[in-house]
């Protein structure tokens, strides 16, 4: 082989490994179509929630996936900011944000709920130096705190696909993201995320990339009324 053959073969193979890394990279952060699957095509039965809080005919449990969703389909612009009035507008918000909409979804009013346990159960969330309700709710570490004491405690095995349901709350790493679970799975049964790390589908196959480190159900018949507070305008 002369040396203008080597080096088009060259070429080539560097092109031929471009393209598998780059649909490898594709496929592994979730830019592909990929075909989506129900509980029902593993035999797995939804479980739905006794309390309709916001009595609008939809049980919890899908009320949050539900309000999961409609963040994701806003695909709010990643940023983190401070808002003196707590809320960011809806084409703004990081993870956090996610979750409090969808417990709105449902009725509730997290960010009431997490400052009331907070100066209730101060002992709880030491890492707060200076109580602030306007941002305190939309720290990963104070909502896994919070979680952690109201709500089901459940498996960190994404293997045991049944155990993973529609509108459970999710949380990776050293309290670095969280997310809601979809009612979508993948090709092994796996729960998407419904989540916002400002990636460019907020709806996707994420569990096999973090790790879990919280796996949670809040089941509001469980929990003293005296905890809940119910969301007005």
């Amino acid at each position: 082989m002369n040396k203008k053959s080597l080096i088009s073969l060259i070429k080539i193979s560097f092109v031929i490994l471009f393209i598998v890394v780059g649909l490898y990279l594709a496929s592994y952060y979730n830019l592909l179509p990929k075909k989506t699957y129900a509980a029902e095509d593993f035999d797995i039965e939804i479980i739905y929630s006794s309390v309709d809080y916001n009595n609008n005919g939809i049980d919890d449990y899908t009320d949050i996936m539900l309000g999961a969703r409609i963040d994701a389909e806003n695909h709010p612009t990643y940023n983190g900011a401070y808002y003196e009035g707590a809320y960011p507008p809806d084409d703004i918000g990081v993870c956090t944000d996610v979750i409090w909409r969808a417990f709105k979804n449902a009725g509730y009013n997290l960010r009431e709920m997490v400052d009331k346990d907070i100066r209730e159960r101060e002992e709880a969330y030491p890492n707060i130096v200076h109580r602030d309700n306007n941002i305190d709710f939309r720290r990963v570490i104070n909502l896994h705190m919070f979680f952690n004491e109201y709500a089901s405690n459940l498996t960190l095995d994404i293997d045991v696909i049944k155990e993973w349901q529609p509108g459970d709350i999710v949380i990776f790493g050293n309290d670095k993201h969280i997310g809601i679970v979809s009612d979508k799975r993948n090709s092994k049964g796996q729960a998407y995320i419904i989540h916002n790390s400002g990636q460019p589908r907020r709806e996707e196959d994420f569990l096999k990339r973090g790790e879990v480190t919280g796996h949670y159900r809040f089941d509001a018949s469980n929990i003293s009324e005296d905890v809940l507070i119910n969301w007005s305008e």
